[in-house]
């Protein structure tokens, strides 16, 4: 799911203007266009896996941050959770499942997505294209940001930072200079030397679908969980790459694959919000990878197997340079950090 996309590039000046888009607007329309790669009913599953695919244990770890959100709140009437660019409903199922009984009975729970409602889902939970207003509780964006479509920009020989245009076959091409606010956003976040070839994603929209994300928050916590870089490692061509059946690929905005870029999660950062990996946040939340006593092998093996799958699982979700290493951008809207 994501949020409208800008028609920048869109009038190249060349006989074949129609066929050269702005990669923000190729990227919309190849993701969440009416035939887009989001609309497939396989779903994401389907060509990648995140940690919400990986193991059950993530859901329940964010299940026992909704617990702690709860009790920040003092245990409203009503607990909200909202779980953005939900897929197919697997993690807000998840959490569902988690929770204990009391805090399940309080919760409404939404799934916000633009594909249609998968026909098997527990009704408990609301399908909508946007977050609903005036969130109490928790609002959980697991590798959204990521697919909010952004412009790249690219220097040229001379040392100017271009719009870089695309076509549907992925070729590409300068453009005019990079100017305006996405100028001042990547002299802010993202400066580029005047070196040729240096490449950036400029990050605007994403901040901004994030702070309209936040908005719908009246009390609560929102999280962001994405492959991030911040302003000391920014990567110096860029992150922009495909999916497509699990598999890394050229991103061409076709409808074929995803297109993805990583996120500067910093520059989306408000006012009070806070930035870790995944490894720091599961470990807070009671998640180590640690492995069972051995003594439990000789006295319940089914005990220990169990355990040493769990074990195995959770390490794979706070592997260094793995899972553990993608950014939570924690932002809490009138309640103290639940996990400091």
């Amino acid at each position: 799911m994501t949020h409208e996309v800008s028609d920048s590039g869109s009038s190249a000046d060349s006989d074949d203007s129609g066929d050269w888009r702005g990669w923000r607007e190729a990227t919309g329309a190849a993701l969440y266009g009416p035939s887009g790669f989001y609309r497939r009913p396989e779903g994401p599953a389907g060509h990648f896996r995140t940690s919400v695919h990986a193991s059950p244990l993530f859901a329940r770890a964010v299940a026992r941050l909704l617990c702690h959100v709860d009790e920040a709140l003092d245990r409203p009437e009503r607990l909200d959770f909202v779980d953005m660019a939900a897929g197919r409903g697997e993690l807000v199922t998840g959490v569902l499942t988690a929770l204990p009984a009391e805090v399940a009975a309080r919760t409404r729970a939404y799934a916000v997505e633009l594909a249609d409602r998968p026909e098997a889902l527990d009704p408990r939970i609301e399908w909508l294209p946007e977050p609903p207003p005036g969130i109490t509780g928790l609002l959980f964006a697991n590798e959204w940001l990521d697919n909010v479509p952004v412009e790249v920009a690219e220097v040229d020989p001379a040392g100017v930072a271009r719009l870089v245009l695309v076509r549907r076959d992925g070729t590409e091409r300068p453009a005019e200079p990079v100017a305006g606010a996405e100028a001042d956003w990547l002299t802010r976040w993202w400066p580029l030397p005047a070196e040729p070839g240096l490449r950036a994603e400029i990050g605007l929209p994403r901040d901004t679908a994030w702070a309209s994300a936040v908005a719908s928050v009246a009390r609560g916590l929102a999280v962001a969980v994405d492959y991030a870089h911040t302003a000391d490692a920014r990567p110096p061509f860029g992150t922009l790459t495909g999916f497509r059946e699990g598999r890394e690929t050229a991103p061409v905005p076709d409808g074929s694959c995803d297109i993805t870029a990583h996120v500067a999660l910093d520059a989306c950062a408000l006012p009070g919000a806070r930035l870790l990996t995944q490894r720091a946040a599961l470990h807070a939340l009671g998640l180590t990878g640690a492995r069972p006593p051995l003594a439990l092998a000789s006295t319940d093996p089914a005990a220990y197997v169990r355990a040493l799958a769990g074990a195995g699982e959770a390490a794979e979700l706070t592997a260094p340079g793995g899972l553990g290493d993608f950014g939570w951008l924690l932002q809490p809207v009138g309640i103290p950090d639940p996990l400091l």
